[in-house]
């Protein structure tokens, strides 16, 4: 039996034929009329590059034989950064407004925000007005263009928009869909497109990191039809990225994966994207997902897990035993996981740490199933200890740091005010001393920086909590403008309340970090 796409592509033939003057209209309408606004091109005519022109060709060039309508009505193209995609969407917009022929057309640009829902809109703005044959026909305003000769316009909208609600759309430019926080946008721009006989809908993005996203599902749904699983010949896909056996760093893997190499994808600029990348473990999914459109597993990932498995170590309580160290709490909510960690300062300003975790005995199993994360294996190898009943309860977590002070010298505790007032009140009470550690960038900047160059520097050593581990492998930080960063549970993939922890501890125990021997104890004492 011949393979699905090879049918598929029989079907095509069948019921559909090439219309190279459609195919050929759009080529010219980009060189003639459009020119590249920024770079080295500016002023030039837009003359599309080969994988444009072939992607262009097919959606406008394919028809229907009975019908004699375009054949695509989707169109998905993923692609990295800096490749032109939002100057393909601006002419792209501009050719359904004036040149599609038709009567009454609606076109509008999408996106998540205001701001990036009109980069296209404000591109295609600046090409009418660089044209005095589109500007004598094209009327621009700040955010829309109307073609009053045949009743035509075009609009900006985002997912902030209250009333949605398009009368008739012909074309939905949509930007950056990895981005739009829900379907909603989408769902509703489409829905208006019941009465156009061809309407084109052309979703532009990069790579994402939330496989709950609407942009996910599209990724999908693209791989699945190119694959013959899915038969649906009115969606053209079209995804330039790196593939999971490729090596990221490697210069050709760049190549592949960007189709305007050398072109408007700079070689030296990804060159020092990469190098950005290597000295800078949190800037790595950063990369991979926009300069080699790699769905990654968050946003910008922390630290690679390799690192963090490179600095296990293989001692045991019993051996800190006795040892100054520094407690942080991370409580989150009641129904959650709970996590405690104690850093123990080395000489020469290195720490060891013990992680330990609390959970509701009675939500484990649920989570487990739920989360498909091994908390009730966690729990029998004793890595997370039950607190009785649905909700954490924090008097057993008060009594495990009680315990813990008599095996360990326990300096402070650093504790995120928030939901935890009553167990810090009962905890001075029991003669802790406690220190409140506030979840912003101001407080958690610098621990957060300084536990990345501890486990680069291998300056920390673990004893392999494969909870901990897992907290490691969800952690996303973000950063402000400033270049402050903290942890972020808003943009990590999963529960980060190991290092949450860990980082509130690490808050304290720098201010008393040893910084190796005195001069006194290395060097002889001499009169001057």
């Amino acid at each position: 039996m011949l393979p699905k796409r090879v049918l598929q592509y029989r079907k095509e033939f069948r019921d559909y034929y090439f219309d190279k003057e459609a195919a050929d209209r759009i080529v010219r309408f980009y060189s003639k009329e459009l020119r590249h606004l920024k770079g080295e091109c500016a002023g030039q005519h837009f003359e599309l590059e080969p994988w444009q022109a072939k992607i262009l060709r097919r959606v406008f060039g394919w028809k229907h034989k009975v019908t004699h309508l375009r054949k695509y009505r989707v169109l998905y193209i993923e692609i990295p950064r800096k490749n032109g995609k939002s100057a393909l969407g601006s002419g792209l917009a501009l050719y359904m407004l004036d040149a599609d022929n038709e009567p009454g057309a609606e076109v509008v640009s999408a996106a998540a925000d205001k701001e990036q829902a009109a980069l296209v809109f404000d591109a295609a703005k600046e090409m009418v007005l660089a044209n005095y044959k589109l500007s004598s026909r094209i009327k621009p305003f700040r955010r829309s263009m109307v073609v009053y000769q045949t009743g035509s316009t075009y609009k900006v909208l985002s997912s902030e928009v209250k009333n949605k609600h398009g009368t008739n759309l012909s074309a939905i430019i949509a930007d950056e869909v990895h981005a739009m926080p829900s379907r909603d946008l989408l769902d509703v721009l489409t829905s208006s497109m019941a009465y156009r006989a061809q309407p084109l809908t052309a979703l532009l993005t990069t790579a994402g990191f939330d496989r709950n996203s609407i942009c996910w599902e599209y990724h999908d749904y693209a791989k699945r039809v190119h694959e013959g699983v899915v038969e649906d010949p009115a969606f053209y896909g079209v995804i330039f990225a790196a593939s999971p056996d490729d090596d990221w760093k490697d210069e050709k893997v760049w190549k592949k994966a960007n189709p305007n190499w050398g072109v408007s994808v700079r070689p030296e600029f990804l060159r020092e994207e990469f190098k950005k990348a290597r000295e800078i473990p949190a800037y790595e999914n950063t990369f991979k997902r926009l300069h080699l459109n790699i769905w990654t597993e968050q946003d910008s990932r922390w630290m690679p897990i390799e690192l963090w498995d490179s600095c296990a170590g293989g001692f045991t309580a019993e051996s800190l035993k006795g040892q100054t160290c520094f407690g942080g709490l991370d409580l989150s909510t009641t129904t959650d996981l709970a996590a405690l960690n104690l850093l123990f300062p080395q000489p020469g300003g290195r720490f060891k740490t013990l992680s330990y975790f609390f959970a509701p005995e009675d939500t484990i199993r649920r989570r487990s199933q739920k989360d498909r994360v091994p908390y009730d294996q966690w729990t029998r190898e004793g890595f997370i200890e039950k607190t009785p009943g649905a909700i954490c309860d924090y008097d057993f977590i008060r009594r495990r740091l009680n315990e813990l002070r008599d095996i360990f010298n326990i300096e402070e505790v650093a504790i995120d005010p928030w939901n935890a007032t009553q167990l810090a009140t009962q905890l001075e009470g029991d003669d802790f001393t406690i220190c409140f550690t506030r979840q912003g960038f101001g407080s958690l900047s610098a621990p957060t920086k300084e536990l990345s160059a501890l486990i680069l520097g291998h300056k920390i050593e673990h004893n392999n909590n494969p909870v901990m581990r897992w907290c490691v492998r969800n952690i996303a930080i973000e950063q402000d403008a400033a270049g402050n960063i903290k942890p972020s549970k808003k943009r990590s993939k999963d529960r980060i309340d190991g290092i949450a922890a860990l980082i509130n501890g690490l808050s304290r125990a720098i201010l008393h970090k040893d910084t190796g021997p005195s001069v006194y104890e290395t060097q002889d004492v001499f009169v001057i």
